[in-house]
């Protein structure tokens, strides 16, 4: 066995910094989703029209997404290649938040529609100035096998508080005595949202350091003159990035453990009011808020230690087959838990549940910095850390949109109906089952996926020792 190098620890400030743009990373998203239901039932767009304002911008997002990594991967600068990017996106993406939500229900449906078009593509371009270079940070903060591990795990933990809080955002805009009608709670809250993104984002800009810039070589030359080349080089890093099976397998594994999840994501919330309330949504309560708030929690302070211990003591690669498995228990039990005898037993699967994601986007983060090593292994310098990332996640958001229609479409099939006050007995089986089956049965593929994954501790050890060698470093 190769000798293990000495761990590179990351300083507690840098871990936090690095957890708050991670915690925007997910409060964004939250926020954007909550608000957005109210599109069609305070400012009156129409379905259609609504689904355009949900699609196009995240086609435009899906494409700039690897451009800004392979802007920010060759990058020189005297302030480094992430963290000017990070201070300026964290700035604007939480300025034109607040301003993309500053709309009235007296206005002409047309001019909500482009008004809110408009800055979605703004607000979009500013995000991914933000976050792309963020997440090539977060691959370059260590070289250590482990404590990529416990970097991406408290990060993790940091950013579930993100979905502590965005469920209460139904509450608050639904509440009477906090704001007079849902519009002004959006366009009140969605200040606060965004303000609070600006300053919690600019803190890794502030408190993370890059790796060495001396030691990454060949960069290209970004320029408008040379852009012509600049878009052959982003190809020609494309197609060796997709050449990486390794990083191919986290991919699959990812868009399927996340996106069977996002199938079915808010058939908790309609089992919950259809068949634990009767279809009452009175009844129902803050209940649908807890069960995602208890989830939350369970996952931050419970599930995601767990699971960094599980990959010091076994592997990345165990954890996460372990950690799936554990999850796809969990999914079963749901049929149990779901009780209307007893309302208190829908919490009991969420631990288990929790090991899904709380596993995934831990243990992925972190090989994913694995698989840069080995890129930089194979095909030398620049480090690609930046497209890495954004292709990463151009794969789930990818993932998530086709979640979206496929989620629709099995609601469909299966017969329920959105603005009935009840569900048929046969919708409500058929919706239970579709709950646990399609997020087991997907997870289980991604286990397929990952199970001869071949990137383990020994081997990460081997290339970074190489890597030391080639970059003359000590």
């Amino acid at each position: 066995m190769i000798q293990k190098a000495t761990t590179a620890k990351v300083p507690f400030i840098q871990k936090a910094a690095f957890g708050s743009g991670h915690l925007v990373n997910n409060l964004f998203p939250g926020s954007l989703g909550v608000f957005s239901f109210f599109l069609l039932t305070t400012y009156g767009i129409d379905p259609f029209l609504a689904g355009l304002l949900g699609g196009i911008p995240r086609i435009y997002d899906a494409i700039t997404d690897p451009i800004m990594g392979y802007i920010s991967d060759n990058t020189t600068s005297k302030w480094g290649r992430r963290r000017p990017y990070i201070f300026i996106g964290a700035i604007t993406s939480g300025l034109l938040f607040a301003a993309l939500w500053q709309l009235y229900a007296e206005n002409t449906q047309s001019y909500n529609f482009w008004y809110f078009m408009i800055f979605s593509l703004l607000f979009l371009t500013g995000n991914t100035i933000y976050s792309t270079p963020l997440i090539g940070l977060g691959y370059e903060m260590t070289s250590d096998y482990k404590e990529r591990t416990r970097l991406m795990g408290f990060s993790q933990t940091i950013s579930q508080l993100a979905w502590m809080i965005v469920p209460w955002l139904w509450v608050m805009i639904a509440d009477p005595d906090l704001y007079p009608n849902q519009a002004v709670a959006i366009r009140s809250l969605s200040i606060w949202v965004g303000v609070s993104c600006l300053i919690l984002g600019i803190m890794p800009a502030i408190f993370c350091r890059e790796i060495n810039q001396d030691a990454i070589t060949n960069r290209d030359t970004i320029t408008l003159r040379n852009l012509l080349q600049n878009m052959k080089g982003l190809w020609n890093n494309m197609k060796l990035i997709f050449k990486n099976v390794p990083f191919v397998k986290l991919c699959m594994a990812t868009f399927l453990v996340f996106n069977g999840f996002q199938m079915v994501a808010s058939f908790s919330f309609f089992i919950i009011v259809y068949y634990l309330f009767n279809g009452s949504f009175e009844d129902a309560g803050n209940w649908p808020a807890w069960f995602s708030t208890i989830g939350a929690i369970a996952t931050a302070f419970l599930i995601i230690p767990v699971i960094t211990w599980m990959s010091h003591k076994w592997g990345k690669r165990t954890a996460f087959l372990l950690s799936t498995g554990i999850s796809i228990i969990g999914y079963v039990l749901k049929w149990w838990g779901f009780n209307p005898d007893n309302l208190w037993m829908m919490f009991i699967p969420i631990p288990l549940l929790s090991f899904g994601l709380g596993g995934l986007f831990t243990l992925m983060m972190s090989m994913t910095a694995d698989v840069c090593d080995l890129d930089e292994f194979n095909n030398g310098m620049p480090r690609k850390e930046g497209t890495f990332g954004a292709i990463y996640w151009w794969m789930v958001k990818l993932g998530q949109g086709l979640a979206l229609v496929l989620g629709g479409l099995v609601l469909k099939v299966i017969g329920f109906e959105g603005g009935a006050a009840m569900q048929s007995p046969e919708t409500i089986v058929n919706l239970r089952l579709a709950d646990i089956i399609i997020p087991s049965l997907t997870a289980g593929l991604a286990i397929l996926v990952m199970w001869n994954y071949d990137l383990n501790e020994d081997k990460a050890h081997e290339i970074k020792a190489e890597l030391v060698k080639r970059r003359g470093e000590l």
